[in-house]
């Protein structure tokens, strides 16, 4: 009988007993966490992993990254470092009645150009109130985990992800050499009491519900932490692959199960929306019984070559939509109505609320909209209101209980000037919204800014959130955008403020360092111009590539005769209304003396369009006519993924224009400037490589 430490075993014989050791505990592994079918007692568990660690004590140098022993016990990290995901992690969009999620069908059908005898399948799949993450496996190992952050940008958790019991550390020899597999860490309902209670007994804080717990068990700087959490996983997709998968969704996931990841059993394939529908009152009648947190249910489109063309939108995936549960509710008082100044002037009614708690979170306000919704639904101070949190998310005022009213209540009036700065707050026609139009002479305005243009879709400075800004803003630390980045000759003014140190202004100081190169899409947002959100400042940042030629065609644009405004405008995606707010933003001078701090301070980068090689990639390309092989939705989308500029009308800037039967003006307009002229046969010949 072999001894417990592997005495009796010489290096040769050591490594392969370790081999065999590893694949021994990750096997009950996944018979324990995954399948929930344990095959041996722990104390034959504890034996085996006991034996693994004392061999591995007498041959330190045959320890590998990926064995069970070092899923504990390393030093804790100063910090995360980043990751840039091989393939974006993408939100999804909404649906939130059965209509919507008829509706997305039938976007997926007009989209795609098919006939209504074509099925559509879709897989259902529970939504995991969790925190996403991403691994990539290479040569069948766990190389890296990271955090889905912006997208973009992740925190890199891979020695805190190797301590999740149900992830699998090694793949079959049948893995692709690069398999990138997303999903959910999370927390079950059972394992979050329990852990609360050893919070609680051991004096440190407890958490508010399951998704707080695992998101902070994953963001431990010590490993050892994480490790000592009841941390799971469940499997929803991948990323990057060196090799297909499937040739559906379904499959694909099937063979993901088949290398030991765990994917949600309720997740079901259906023929239609209807039978998607159908799972989705299934889930929701067996969501108070499940133990772990769901929010609604994910629909995606099976066939992987559908998924291919459709495509993202923004940041989301036309090709799946999460179809959320109904909000939760509760009654409280509303104890009065304030106003908030938003960054673009925008009055915005607050509710006060008594707190109350709402599907496991204590809300004390909520948002009213605007002053026709208060009129509308008669909400007055001091009545009981029923509250929700839409997409269990933005708390909002539903109704008011009329029986509850007391006598006297007074009905509330919209203020017609601003609170903060006294300024005219105006109600422009066909508007909801009444603003300010102090402009940044607004006090509130400018702090909005500044809030903004830190935020986690701007410039992300970590250690400086809202708090904090209104704070240093009030006592005159910063007054513009570009103050922030001076704010390290100010490091002993700020370690003189409550709350603050040494350390923690060392900390501040590095991050804002590290945001002084900044991509221009994410500059562009940042700059908080009204319409301006992430989808549209990405397209002004491919279409004008660096921040030099943005500003000069805003400048040029001022012009509504001038070829650089009629080019602004031909911009798929940018109407009239959209340049008219860009241009007005770049024409007042506290703006352009803004932007001319920050490029004193900041190193902007040009728009990178994408890796793949592409023959069309910064090319300018108009559709015209009838397509007849892709919807014009398609060809667009394509040609965007491909790098391309889509553009509505046809200039001297315009590279190709590609004309189906029934071409018109735009057409003769090409031919008369020389452009390159293809029909979609030659155009997705081009682009297909053939």
């Amino acid at each position: 009988m072999s001894k417990a430490g592997g005495e009796d075993l010489d290096k040769k014989t050591a490594a392969k007993e370790l081999i065999r050791l590893a694949a021994e505990i990750e096997r009950h592994n996944r018979a324990y966490y995954v399948e929930d079918a344990p095959i041996i007692s722990d104390a034959e568990y504890d034996a085996l992993f006991q034996r693994l660690a004392a061999i591995e004590a007498r041959f330190p140098d045959l320890v590998t990254p990926d064995s069970p022993t070092q899923r504990v016990g390393a030093a804790p990290a100063a910090g995360f470092a980043k990751v840039r995901h091989r393939a974006p992690m993408l939100s999804l969009g909404n649906a939130f009645d059965e209509a919507d999620v008829r509706d997305f069908v039938s976007r997926v059908r007009r989209f795609l150009g098919l006939e209504e005898n074509v099925p559509v399948a879709l897989v259902a799949e529970p939504k995991i109130d969790g925190l996403s993450a991403s691994l990539v496996y290479e040569r069948g190992r766990l190389t890296q985990g990271a955090t889905r952050g912006d997208g973009s940008v992740g925190e890199d958790v891979t020695a805190n992800l190797r301590t999740v019991a149900d992830l699998p550390k090694t793949l079959a020899k049948d893995a692709p050499e690069v398999l990138e597999v997303r999903g959910e860490v999370y927390m079950t309902k059972g394992d979050f009491q329990s852990l609360n209670q050893r919070q609680e007994a051991a004096g440190q804080k407890v958490f508010a519900n399951p998704r707080n717990a695992a998101a902070g068990s994953v963001r431990q700087l010590d490993v050892s932490i994480t490790a000592g959490r009841p941390l799971r996983f469940f499997a929803y997709g991948w990323g990057e692959v060196s090799a297909p998968l499937a040739d559906t969704h379904w499959a694909a996931m099937q063979r993901l199960r088949g290398w030991g990841f765990s994917s949600n059993p309720l997740a079901q394939r259906c023929t239609d929306a209807e039978g998607a529908l159908a799972a989705y009152t299934g889930v929701a009648d067996r969501r108070a019984r499940l133990d772990y947190d769901i929010d609604g249910v994910v629909y995606k489109i099976d066939r992987l070559d559908w998924q291919a063309r459709l495509g993202f939108v923004s940041r989301a995936p036309r090709w799946a939509v999460a179809h959320k549960f109904p909000a939760e509710r509760a009654t409280t008082l509303l104890e009065d109505i304030t106003i908030q100044v938003g960054r673009t002037g925008s009055l915005t009614p607050v509710a006060n609320l008594a707190p109350v708690t709402v599907g496991g979170v204590v809300v004390s306000r909520a948002t009213l909209h605007n002053e026709d919704e208060i009129a509308r639904k008669d909400i007055r101070k001091g009545d009981t209101v029923v509250i929700q949190r839409a997409g269990d998310v933005i708390p909002q005022v539903v109704e008011v209980d009329q029986s509850k009213r007391r006598k006297g209540a007074r009905r509330f009036k919209f203020p017609t000037t601003c609170p903060v700065c006294g300024s005219d707050a105006v109600r422009e026609e066909g508007e909801a919204v009444r603003r300010c139009v102090g402009g940044l002479v607004c006090p509130a305005q400018a702090v909005e800014r500044l809030k903004h243009f830190v935020s986690r879709d701007a410039f992300d400075i970590e250690g400086l959130g809202g708090k904090h800004v209104a704070a240093f803003r009030a006592d005159g630390l910063i007054r513009s955008p570009a103050d922030i980045f001076r704010l390290r000759d100010k490091a002993s003014e700020i370690e003189a403020r409550d709350g603050w140190g040494a350390q923690s202004v060392a900390k501040l100081v590095a991050a804002i360092e590290e945001r002084r190169r900044i991509a221009l899409e994410r500059f562009i947002y940042a700059l908080g111009i009204r319409q301006v959100g992430q989808a549209t400042a990405r397209l002004l940042a491919r279409i004008y590539g660096t921040l030099a030629y943005w500003r000069r065609a805003m400048d040029a644009a001022q012009d509504p005769d001038s070829d650089a405004y009629r080019e602004l405008v031909a911009i798929d995606g940018i109407g009239p209304s959209v340049a008219a707010d860009m241009i007005a933003f770049i024409a007042e001078d506290h703006n352009r003396d803004v932007l001319d701090a920050l490029e004193d301070e900041l190193d902007v980068a040009d728009f990178v369009p994408p890796e793949a090689a592409s023959p069309v990639a910064d090319k300018t390309v108009v559709f015209t006519g009838t397509l007849e092989r892709m919807t014009r939705s398609e060809a667009k989308a394509r040609a965007e993924a491909l790098g391309a500029k889509v553009a509505g009308s046809v200039s001297a800037k315009t590279d190709i224009v590609v004309a189906g039967p029934g071409a018109g003006s735009k057409l003769k307009k090409a031919q008369e400037l020389g452009v390159e002229v293809m029909d979609e046969e030659a155009w997705l010949a081009m682009i297909d490589g053939g």
